[in-house]
């Protein structure tokens, strides 16, 4: 579902905002953001926590070209290791495609620090538009993309409120999701099991839908199995083994990503276990690697290609009338219940 308003974008910060803000020269400030050393430390302080409170970021395009934009777009995300970014980027690219705009990566490692990295140097070459993954950021990565003066639509997540367009899925309602297929099949003592949690905003909220959606049938989760590094099928057979040794008699276990789910199902399977008769699994993301396990592990389809082809679409103008900022568009994932869910 897509809403939109016209777009009101606000004129890039300048040099003259941030010397108005702590009452320093312009060509001051100027030294200090080219890390000049002419500058006393009371000063430079000064005048970097005014930059970082405003969201200023320097411009990096020539002299001659300063007023202009360049014909990329920034696309930011936190990983590419775990072969879901890399559907959502590679519809980004096919969107672009005819546009004459090129995206361009950035990597955080699910660091709010990092993105605030990622940020500044990304819109310092000022480009016409930016993709970024999450709904959460820090003060100062906000007032950058706040101030920007350029479309920003954030992508995977529409649990919350967007800085301005926002095209993903209710994460919340995917967890409650699950919790309904689960508790149909007749599964009643359930675990989840999920990585790096304390940086994962969407893993989280899938978490507290699969709580809620259980506590209207009178259930509660009985585990969880944490860890804070990346996804593997390793780490999955690794995490199955400690839930599953520490309460045997769980029936089903959701996890928070396909990855580890599969190496769950993997370590099932040469245990001997009864899957989905006596222990149901689940993973999320819709991942194509599923289809080559010997069991097809149940999951839902985050709809990754579509969100990277919707959101390009915002930054080009596409099928928005030209109008550019205010959309919301939340798609609609699909629970695909594959081998390892019992029939309801």
């Amino acid at each position: 579902m897509s809403h939109t308003r016209p777009t009101d974008l606000r004129r890039p910060l300048t040099l003259r905002d941030v010397s108005e803000a702590c009452g320093v020269s312009e060509m001051t400030v100027s030294r200090v953001l080219r890390n000049r050393e002419d500058v006393s430390p009371a000063t430079r302080e000064k005048v970097q926590t005014a930059a970082r409170a405003l969201g200023y970021v320097p411009n990096k395009i020539a002299g001659g070209l300063a007023s202009q934009q360049v014909n990329l777009v920034a696309v930011i995300v936190p990983s590419l290791s775990n072969m879901v970014f890399p559907e959502v980027l590679s519809g980004i690219s096919a969107a672009l495609g005819d546009t004459g705009l090129q995206p361009v990566f950035g990597v955080t490692g699910y660091k709010a620090e990092k993105e605030e990295e990622v940020l500044y140097e990304m819109l310092s070459w000022r480009p016409s538009g930016a993709i970024i993954a999450g709904l959460e950021h820090t003060d100062a990565s906000r007032a950058m993309l706040e101030n920007a003066g350029i479309p920003i639509v954030e992508i995977m997540d529409s649990d919350g409120t967007p800085i301005d367009s926002v095209v993903g899925i209710s994460h919340r309602a995917a967890g409650m999701q699950m919790a309904e297929a689960i508790v149909a099949a007749g599964y009643r003592r359930i675990g989840f099991l999920g990585t790096k949690m304390s940086d994962d905003h969407r893993a989280r909220k899938r978490l507290q839908g699969l709580t809620d959606g259980l506590a209207e049938h009178g259930l509660e989760l009985i585990d969880t199995e944490f860890y804070t590094g990346g996804s593997a099928l390793k780490k999955g057979r690794e995490m199955t083994e400690t839930i599953l040794a520490r309460n045997p008699d769980l029936d089903f276990l959701y996890y928070s990503n396909d990855m580890i789910g599969a190496g769950g199902l993997l370590y099932c399977l040469e245990k001997g276990y009864d899957v989905p008769g006596k222990l149901g699994l689940a993973g999320f993301n819709g991942v194509d690697f599923l289809e080559g396990l010997p069991m097809q592990l149940a999951t839902i389809d985050a709809c990754r290609y579509e969100i990277g082809v919707q959101a390009a679409n915002l930054i080009a103008g596409k099928e928005t009338g030209g109008l550019i900022g205010g959309h919301r568009i939340e798609l609609t994932p699909e629970l695909v219940p594959g081998d390892t869910i019992r029939k309801a």
